[in-house]
C-alpha cells in the first residue's frame, strides 16, 4: 500500500526532511582526518535533538547509533565508533534520518575527507550524477522503474556497478514505507508515480563488484571485493506537474 500524502502531511513532511538536510550541513566542517565516526555520530545526536527530534536510526531495529557512517568499502548501515578513525583519501558517506513532528526526511551525503584520488573522487562524482538524474525521471504519470532504469544507464557507462541488494523506499509515519525504489530497471515498469507520494532516491555505486556482504554485527555491508563504494540520497515529494526536493541542501541549489 503506497500512502498518498495530505497537504498538511506533506508539510510536516517538509519540516522534518529539512532538519535532516541542515544535520549534513552541520556536520559538514568536522568530516576531516583524524576525527572518529563515533565523535560525528554524537554531534549529529545532539543536533537532532536540540532542534526537538529524534534520530530515526537509533534502536530501529536494534541499530545502536543515531546515524550510519559508511568509508570506502562499506556499501551502507555503518555503524559509528570511537576506534574508526578518518584518514586523508578517505570517503565517507554519513546517512541521517530525523523523526520530527511524527515524520521521518532521509538523506545522506559521501564527503570527501583530506586529499582524495581522482579515481575515487569520479566515483563520487558519478553517483551524485546517478542520484540526480534518477530524480529527474520523478514526474506524476512516470514509473519507479524509470528511475532505476537511468542510474543503471549512468553507472554502467562508467565502467561501475549498481548495488542490487539495497534500495530506496516510500517514508512518512514510517521510516520505511511501500513503493520499494530499486536502483536497477526497465523503463515503464513498476508502481505508477502520483502526486502526493514520497519516497528515497538513494543509488550505491561500486567501483567494482555489485555483490555486497554482511560483518558480524548484522548491519554492516561491504562490497564483496573490497574496492570502495559511493551514494547520495534524498528524500523526494511528487507534486502536480514533477516533484520537489524535499531534503535539498542549500549548497545544490544551483544543481537542480
Amino acid at each position: 500500500m503506497i500512502s498518498i500524502k495530505s497537504k498538511r502531511e506533506i508539510e510536516l513532511m517538509r519540516e522534518t526532511s529539512r532538519l535532516a538536510a541542515s544535520t549534513l550541513e552541520y556536520i559538514e566542517p568536522f568530516v576531516k582526518p583524524g576525527v572518529t565516526t563515533e565523535e560525528l555520530n554524537q554531534l549529529c545526536h545532539d543536533y537532532i535533538l536540540k532542534h526537538g527530534a529524534y534520530p530515526s536510526p537509533l534502536n530501529y531495529h536494534g541499530f545502536p547509533k543515531s546515524v550510519c557512517t559508511s568509508r570506502n568499502d562499506v556499501i551502507c548501515h555503518g555503524i559509528p565508533n570511537q576506534k574508526e578513525v578518518l584518514q586523508d583519501g578517505d570517503i565517507l558517506n554519513i546517512d541521517v534520518t530525523t523523526y520530527l513532528n511524527k515524520f521521518h526526511g532521509d538523506t545522506n551525503k559521501t564527503f570527501l575527507v583530506g586529499n582524495v584520488s581522482d579515481e575515487v573522487k569520479k566515483l563520487v562524482d558519478v553517483t551524485y550524477q546517478c542520484m540526480r538524474e534518477g530524480i529527474n525521471q520523478v514526474r506524476p504519470g512516470a514509473h519507479i522503474g524509470d528511475i532505476g532504469a537511468i542510474i543503471q544507464e549512468i553507472a554502467h557507462d562508467q565502467g561501475y556497478t549498481v548495488v542490487e541488494d539495497y534500495c530506496g523506499h516510500g517514508i512518512g509515519r514510517e521510516f520505511h514505507e511501500e513503493p520499494q525504489v530499486v536502483h536497477v530497471g526497465k523503463r515503464g515498469t513498476g508502481p505508477e508515480i502520483k502526486p502526493g507520494m514520497t519516497f528515497t532516491i538513494e543509488p550505491m555505486i561500486n567501483l567494482g563488484v555489485k555483490q555486497s556482504k554482511v560483518l558480524k554485527d548484522g548491519w554492516t555491508v561491504l562490497t564483496r571485493d573490497g574496492k570502495w563504494s559511493a551514494q547520495f540520497e534524498h528524500t523526494i515529494l511528487v507534486t502536480e506537474d514533477g516533484h520537489e526536493i524535499l531534503t535539498l541542501r542549500k549548497e545544490e541549489n544551483a544543481t537542480f
